[in-house]
């Protein structure tokens, strides 16, 4: 219980919850899968799809059942020997509505209240209308518009006697020394002493007696309320502020403006925000989780379920977001290993699993000091993608992106322009906010007194336009050598860009960040320390938007290449490179997640296994698609442009369902709606013509039409339909081989909710919608422990055999797995370059995993996912070392033995285009 064998990533929402998951326990069970690996699970905002925007870390989330439906769903988890594994979300918590009462308590009573620090707030901001004060970017329009149209109107809560200020779904309290100015209009006797409750609190000096004060003013006026008349005279107070009464205007507008917090339209945020967000989105508030109150106050209710048996492990959310993630990752690690005692003893060995979501850039690694057990990974993601490209596609490819687009620049130029893009408008605030902290920073010391904010600003930008990883981790040791060289990096690439005046700044900018030694005086360590901080919080939100929710977008060599963790600039690696990866997991991280497919996938798994053999037929495809754009010239008048329509052929040709017929009117009509759907966001994404903040609804309307015109042409209809049929065999091979790879290289293999059949999913939401498991059972019970084959492979069932057979051996040789050494195999033969072999071996257990690659030049006209035995010819798998001892082939449970040291792989791969074999 203490290593995951294998996960499922599970999306729990109301629309599947706790108990919904519990009835899926055997199932899973079955499939070999040893803990359900849950989104967040504590409390988020009503309705939330997601579960990451928590508002109430200290408790299960009601909708998805409380805490009685985890403890039901962890007793059937125990029946079965399986665990569970919790998505933390430390970074951030959703504010905005009114179900954070640590944000509801932080406006109502400012820095007074005890929450004032717990999130990321600059009270004591560069502009005078934000000091002391929180910007709330959660109006429509814009204050002189929403106020005047009485869109915001005071409210009587009748259940703890608070006035607040109401705007649709937000509740914004009001300061208790602003109830007496509001119920003296009513001009009411009864009211007479709850006011003079309320005036006592001006009188108390210390915060805690002011709001036990407040408590006992509010206590009294719930009672005067439980009256009609009473709370008539509440009501007649209300009115004198609402917009509909002559002079009331001026009192509501005066009223808000002497609250903490400061209401303004959300498209000001960019430009104002004095708190830190994640991301982008204004109404996820960073929390300061380096804070040892925070710390223990957001993970009280995890610290519990642990100690308790209820969950064995934890995922960290966005760990980059943090101020100090090696710090954070010791201390869970630490306090949760002292609860470990305390955990019922047929749960020992008592080590808690700690994964982290960290997205590793180029020859990135995970330090090795945070005490985890790995990523939750990406990286595998990225790897085991890469190697289904072949190389010989990335020029003719490259070149058609070029002819199509006349763009001759890569992926990185498209990041750096997307990059100056945010920093100019999504994220200006954050990077304004570094500007002004660096520019007292200079202040401080008369060498660098002449440093203007413009020149700290114009340098700055270059410095995150340049950076090239999510983020450093300098901390109070300094900076490691690792980071050294990032910022040398960092340093040479800037100053291509800058003037030569600019750039004894420049040097002088990177030793703040990070190289220069200690501070010279405690006031310049704590400016220094916070700009460290601010700008190691910025570079992974900048990274993430202009990589992943930009660039993606904007690039579109081949699709396949743009995905979470992956670097589209860099179009495959080979078999080598892919084995050296495996070692090097091994060695540091065994126990690294291995995933293939995640709930913020851009595209399915299998979408993008059929999209790699593009890579193997670029002149084809390029042919193809040049066809494809004549064809449809009359139903593009307006739209799309060109980089728009060939990614648009892309996506449609990768996910058109298997069984989808180009006859069939009703399947098109859905599958139309969901590239609709896909394509609306992927302009708004790529912020070149549309975005999210002024969509330009004329250019998506017009892709809109152009897809459902192309997609009601007969003539085209077929033309995709017979190029799909060309090339999902190759594609399914390809599935096939990356499912295997991910289940017997070094780590834990995750499965991602419903990939257990072919996964053709879209960006979210179309990845996170509901699965058929009724099917999947199904087929699992039909398919028992017969030999897999590819009969009825349209349905994915070999992919789901492969799962169940790969993992039952997973957990009949456990340690073959987990500790088991990894040797990459040689082999030999005309087409030994379509093959990936390696050997797991632990004391006297032996597995040999073996694979096709670049399947598409192999296949001919065949529609059977499986390369001909004749075309393998002479290619054979090296086991020196092997002395003709009996193998099981696991899959289809044929014998077999190897001659003078060698597999052929004609008879390896006759039944399926992957193996398993065992001693």
């Amino acid at each position: 219980m203490t290593i995951p064998r294998a996960t499922v990533r599970l999306q729990f929402n109301r629309d599947f919850t706790l108990d919904d998951a519990a009835r899926l326990v055997d199932y899973y069970a079955a499939l070999g899968i040893s803990h359900f690996y849950a989104s967040p699970l504590q409390t988020a905002r009503p309705g939330s799809t997601h579960g990451y925007d928590i508002v109430d870390p200290t408790a299960i989330n009601p909708e998805l059942g409380g805490e009685p439906a985890l403890r039901r769903l962890v007793t059937r988890l125990r029946a079965a020997r399986m665990g569970l594994i919790l998505d933390l979300v430390p970074n951030h918590m959703g504010v905005g509505g009114s179900a954070n009462r640590w944000w509801q308590h932080l406006l109502e009573w400012g820095r007074a209240s005890p929450y004032a620090d717990w999130f990321d707030i600059d009270w004591e901001s560069d502009d005078p209308a934000l000091r002391g004060k929180v910007l709330m970017p959660f109006l429509a329009e814009r204050y002189g518009k929403v106020l005047p149209a009485g869109e915001i109107g005071l409210r009587f809560d009748e259940t703890d006697g608070r006035i607040f200020a109401a705007y649709h779904a937000h509740r914004l309290p009001l300061s208790a020394t602003d109830y007496p100015d509001i119920l003296r209009t009513a001009g009411a006797q009864r009211l007479d002493a709850t006011i003079a409750a309320f005036e006592q609190i001006e009188h108390l000096t210390s915060p805690s007696e002011r709001q036990q004060q407040a408590g006992t003013a509010l206590a009294m006026l719930l009672e005067v309320s439980r009256s009609k008349p009473g709370m008539a005279d509440i009501d007649a107070a209300l009115m004198s502020f609402s917009a509909a009464q002559p002079h009331a205007l001026e009192q509501l507008h005066l009223l808000l403006q002497r609250q903490h917090y400061r209401l303004t339209c959300w498209r000001n945020a960019a430009e104002e925000i004095n708190w830190r967000r994640f991301f982008e989105v204004s109404d996820l508030a960073g929390l300061r989780v380096e804070q040892p109150e925070v710390f223990e106050a957001s993970h009280a209710l995890v610290f519990r379920l642990y100690a308790q048996g209820l969950i064995d492990g934890v995922r960290i959310d966005h760990v980059d977001g943090l101020a100090d993630p090696a710090g954070y990752c010791r201390l869970l690690r630490q306090r949760l290993q002292q609860l470990a005692s305390g955990r019922p003893a047929l749960l020992a060995p008592p080590a808690p699993y700690i994964v982290v979501e960290k997205i590793l850039t180029d020859d990135e690694r995970l330090r090795r000091d945070w005490g985890v057990d790995g990523t939750t990974g990406y990286e595998f993601m990225d790897q085991a993608g890469a190697l289904l490209h072949d190389p010989d596609g990335a020029r003719r490819l490259t070149a058609l992106w070029a002819e199509w687009t006349g763009a001759d620049a890569g992926f990185e130029s498209e990041v750096r322009q997307a990059r100056r893009q945010l920093l100019a408008q999504n994220l200006a605030s954050e990077c304004h906010s570094l500007g002004r902290l660096l520019h007292r920073l200079a202040r401080t010391d008369v060498d660098n007194s002449d440093f203007s904010l413009l020149s700290i600003l114009r340098v700055l930008t270059e410095i995150l336009v340049h950076f090239p990883v999510y983020r450093t981790y300098v901390d109070a040791g300094g900076c490691d050598q690792l980071d050294r060289q990032r910022f040398a990096q960092v340093m040479y690439l800037a100053q291509q860009t800058l003037a030569p005046s600019d750039h004894p700044l420049l040097a002088t900018m990177i030793g703040w960040l990070g190289t220069e030694a200690s501070a010279s005086s405690q006031t310049v360590h704590a400016l220094r320390s916070r700009a460290i901080q601010r700008f190691q919080q910025i570079t992974p939100a900048l990274t993430a938007k202009s990589v992943e929710d930009t660039a993606f977008y904007r690039y579109g060599r081949l699709l396949s290449r743009n995905e979470v963790g992956a670097n589209p600039g860099r179009f495959c690696i080979g078999v080598q490179e892919f084995h050296d990866n495996c070692s090097d997991r091994l060695r540091d991280f065994p126990h690294n997640l291995l995933a293939t497919a995640t709930h913020d996938h851009k595209r399915g798994e299998d979408l993008r296994a059929r999209l790699a053999v593009l890579s193997e037929l670029p002149d084809d495809w390029a042919d193809t698609v040049q066809h494809w754009r004549q064809l449809n010239q009359s139903a593009s008048q307006r739209a799309p442009q060109a980089a728009d329509e060939l990614m648009l052929y892309q996506m449609l040709a990768a996910a058109w369902p298997i069984d989808l017929a180009a006859g069939d009117a009703a399947g098109i009509r859905r599958f139309a709606a969901r590239i609709g759907r896909w394509q609306t966001k992927a302009l708004r994404e790529a912020k070149r013509i549309s975005n999210w903040f002024d969509p330009n609804q004329q250019y998506e309307a017009d892709c809109e039409k152009f897809l459902y015109r192309i997609l009601g042409d007969q003539r085209f209809l077929t033309e995709l339909a017979r190029w799909v049929r060309r090339i999902t065999p190759a594609g399914s091979i390809n599935s096939l081989s990356q499912t295997l790879l991910r289940m017997t290289t070094p780590g834990v293999p995750d499965l991602y909710q419903g990939t257990e059949l072919w996964d053709f999913s879209l960006v979210d939401p179309d990845n996170r919608g509901a699965v058929d498991y009724a099917l999947r059972q199904q087929l699992l019970n039909a398919a028992g422990a017969a030999a897999a084959s590819l009969s009825n492979w349209q349905t994915g069932l070999p992919k789901l055999q492969i799962i169940q057979q790969t993992l039952g051996l997973r957990r009949r040789a456990e340690e073959l797995f987990s500790q088991g050494a990894y040797e990459p195999l040689s082999v030999v033969g005309p087409r030994s370059q379509h093959i990936v072999a390696f050997l797991r071996r632990f004391q006297g257990s032996v597995a040999l995993t073996v694979t096709t690659r670049l399947p598409a030049t192999l296949l001919g006209a065949t529609e059977l996912p499986l390369v001909s035995p004749d075309v393998w010819r002479d290619t054979a798998i090296l086991l020196s070392s092997d002395p003709g001892v009996e193998w099981t082939d696991l899959f289809t449970l044929r014998k077999l033995v190897s001659v003078d040291g060698k597999l052929p792989v004609c008879k390896l791969l006759d039944i399926l285009p992957v193996a398993l074999l065992y001693q």
